[in-house]
């Protein structure tokens, strides 16, 4: 471990690694374009990594994390770290550059489907899923770690090296479910994979690395003893490892529980904890048995928003905590890489909002003056505390939040709705339909720049817009798609463009973050009373709706994903934010059933990223979430559908949640899973306990290029009907096509619309 002799430590737990510009993004996407060679892709690579640890090393961290960096996913590079390559992949191993071998099970291709696309925790970040059965295998490959922590060293820095823990490996990937045989348990290949991690010790140890990082995030959430037991076992036997570097493991993204006293009474030497999340008083951390005795990652600066800390609470409470753990080092509770890099980039955030703000590179500073205050006392600039920024509040929104009723949250009964939705749509069974979002052409993004650096005037803008609308309405038409969409090719992003249109919200210009592979969002800051100036889809939406006699569905993100993928502010509850918005698209969607459109989707697809990720909490959390998305919806007629979109999920509490949503139509994130959300469905059905509206169980991943055939999809919607019955189903695919291009949207789309149509032909004949 890096010895901190002088005073108190400090250090990060990772840090963004796209590259300050979106280095990594371009170089990827040339390069999968056959514009760029490999050579200079690594070439970028090595670049953003040197960069980014000579730069932390000069900030004055007296610990710098390795292994940081990832071409796609850090899961994905630990998995294949420690060799866990699915079968199917395997024989592409060793006839393929390494590179591309990793880039096909990250992204497929169209006979291979990639790995699953996952969400990461409770964040906004996906990786892709590692898949493990009861045969597989690990060898360790840590060539690209190595070959970092050498280039380093040689520049007198030593890092840290970062990896996944081996339990949250296991219980991060999916059980490869043999037929007839009982189901797998990813943890019954520990004793498998901890001598690999040994082997990793022992060479990182050779090669001069004092302290390795392993992440244990599963284990800030709930788990079963069983799991419990084997992190003990796993501690024991790796803290007592021969020759080994020594050990930080750290619970990321929140309260590390029982994890935490287990760690405590084994020979693993640092903890870190993620204080941010979840503050410990320093009483009820000394009354953790051989924590004294441990070095403590004080996780103090938050690694998942974008507010400055209070210096000087901050600075209290860690001189209370060193009192508990005299070998302290001040922290980021979690990897900030799921925040922007730099706030000095931006000209446009207003200076009272600016100055509460903290991006990657702040909150690098914020820990490096923290510790040197722990250690010498606050400097000179402190002595005189900050005024304080209050925004001015907006009258007008609280009053409407206070005059919130009960029955402004619900509608007539379903069934009611049901009967009063056909007899003024009459769709067929099993309409087809997609969920929003077509593929962003050169040419529309090219118009948005064009229009945003003032060569263009908004006149020519929305006429090309228009006639991409057009033209995917023509499309739509042409494939014979029952209720159609008007495409958003006005929108960048859906978060951004609302919270544009939005009072409340900041937006960046450059603050990117990753979601996953070379895809980057800028999430909004929500700092203030949030209310709708003017409409903001209804020009488009009837637009599209004037070129054809069909259904177009009016879009609207919900109020639940408008906060849970932003920075939100923290000085009122989350639930009173989120009303607040739910009023500004409440608006929204009365305008636009007084526009005429007669179907609206409000989507939900990240309503399950912010439920607590242990027990407490989680019912109230489902109870405000469920209120603030009624309270978006219920200001329109019964014979106005309805629709959402969200994540299926086996816990019984979502289940009952999407229930109580009261949408009329619930799309659902499913992709290469669905067979295993069409069992539960049935089985919800059959206890009483299922959804009774109308379900669209995504019937292909729109996130992959494989197009699939008609056969495979008339087999998954035949299932689907069975477990919902025809009545209540629709065919679609189970996310927006943006990222598509048209040549893989266009067949697989023909194809959904084919099988519907037999779907509804057997019908009739009961078969």
């Amino acid at each position: 471990m890096v010895n901190v002799t002088d005073g108190y430590g400090s250090s990060i737990l990772g840090y963004p690694r796209i590259g300050p510009h979106r280095e990594l993004k371009r170089a990827l996407e040339s390069y999968w374009r056959g514009s760029l060679s490999r050579a200079e892709l690594l070439a970028v690579g090595r670049d953003i990594q040197e960069q980014q640890f000579s730069e932390l090393a000069a900030t004055g961290l007296t610990q710098v994390p390795g292994n940081t960096f990832s071409f796609y996913d850090h899961v994905l590079d630990n998995a294949l770290m420690f060799g866990a390559v699915p079968k199917r992949f395997q024989p592409y191993r060793d006839v393929m550059e390494p590179l591309d071998f990793y880039f096909l099970m990250a992204r497929g291709r169209p006979d291979l489907p990639p790995l699953e696309l996952v969400r990461y925790i409770d964040t906004n970040y996906h990786y892709r899923q590692p898949e493990l059965d009861a045969e597989t295998e690990f060898s360790l490959h840590p060539e690209a770690l190595l070959d970092e922590f050498d280039r380093a060293k040689a520049q007198d820095i030593e890092l840290r090296p970062v990896m996944l823990g081996p339990l949250s490996l296991l219980l991060l990937s999916k059980a490869g479910q043999v037929p007839g045989e009982p189901e797998f348990d990813t943890l019954a290949l520990l004793d498998k994979l901890l001598p690999v991690y040994e082997e990793l010790f022992e060479i990182l140890a050779k090669r001069g690395a004092t302290c390795v990082q392993l992440d244990e995030p599963m284990f800030t959430s709930e788990r079963s003893d069983a799991e419990l037991a084997a992190f003990e076992r796993a501690y024991q036997r790796l803290s007592h490892a021969p020759l080994r570097p020594r050990m930080l493991v750290t619970g990321q993204y929140g309260d590390f529980g029982e994890a935490l006293t287990i760690l405590a009474a084994s020979n693993v030497e640092a903890i870190g904890l993620d204080l941010a999340s979840h503050r410990i008083r320093p009483e009820d951390l000394a009354a953790v048995p051989g924590i004294r005795r441990k070095r403590l990652y004080a996780g103090v600066i938050s690694g998942r928003n974008v507010w400055r800390a209070d210096r000087y609470v901050t600075l209290e409470y860690l001189n209370e905590l060193a009192k508990v753990c005299p070998d302290l080092v001040v922290s980021t509770g979690s990897t900030l890489l799921h925040v922007p890099y730099d706030l000095l980039v931006e000209y446009d955030i207003e200076g009272n909002v600016a100055d509460r703000l903290a991006f990657a590179k702040q909150k690098v500073g914020e820990v490096v003056s923290l510790a040197k205050a722990l250690t010498e006392g606050p400097s000179d600039k402190w002595r005189k505390r900050p005024r304080e920024v209050h925004f001015k509040q907006k009258h007008a929104v609280r009053q409407r939040v206070y005059a919130i009723t009960p029955q402004m949250r619900e509608r007539e009964p379903y069934e009611q709705r049901r009967i009063a939705q056909q007899a003024k749509l009459n769709l067929p069974p099993v309409p087809a339909t997609t969920l929003g979002s077509f593929p962003q052409t050169d040419r529309i993004r090219q118009a948005r720049y064009e229009l945003g650096e003032g060569r263009l005037s908004y006149e020519e803008y929305r006429k090309r817009i228009e006639a991409e609308i057009e033209a995917t309405i023509r499309l739509q038409e042409d494939i014979g798609l029952d209720v159609l969409v008007h495409g958003e090719h006005e929108r960048n992003d859906m978060i951004q463009y609302f919270a544009e249109l939005l009072d409340g919200f900041a937006t960046t210009h450059f603050g990117w973050v990753q979601v996953y592979g070379s895809r980057c969002v800028r999430p909004p800051i929500i700092y203030g009373d949030v209310s709708r100036p003017a409409p903001m889809s209804v020009d488009w939406i009837t637009y599209a709706q004037s070129l054809t006699d069909k259904p177009v569905k009016g879009m609207v993100t919900g109020p639940v994903t408008m906060i849970a993928r932003s920075f939100v502010r923290q000085d009122q509850p989350l639930h009173e934010t989120a009303d607040q918005v739910a009023l500004a698209i409440r608006d929204e969607v009365v305008d636009l059933e007084r526009a005429g459109i007669s179907i609206i989707q409000v989507d939900e697809p990240a309503i399950r990223e912010l439920l607590p990720l242990r027990n407490i909490g989680r019912a109230e959390y489902l109870r405000w979430a469920v209120g603030a998305f009624r309270l978006a919806t219920s200001g329109v007629r019964p014979e106005t559908q309805i629709h959402t979109h969200i994540g299926y999920s086996g816990r019984a509490e979502i289940v009952e949640a999407i229930e109580q949503l009261d949408a009329d139509v619930t799309a659902i994130v499913a992709t290469r899973s669905i067979e295993w959300v069409l069992k539960a469905l049935k089985e919800d059905c059959a206890s009483g306990h299922g959804l009774s509206h109308g379900v669209g169980p995504g019937v292909y991943e729109s996130r992959s290029a494989r197009i699939p055939d008609i056969d495979e999809l008339d087999e998954l919607l035949t299932a689907a009907a069975e477990a919902v019955t025809p009545e209540r189903l629709w065919a679609n695919p189970d996310g927006g096509l943006k990222t598509r291009h048209y040549w893989q949207l266009e067949p697989s789309l023909r194809n959904m619309v084919a099988a519907a149509r037999r779907i509804r032909r057997r019908i009739p004949t009961g078969e």
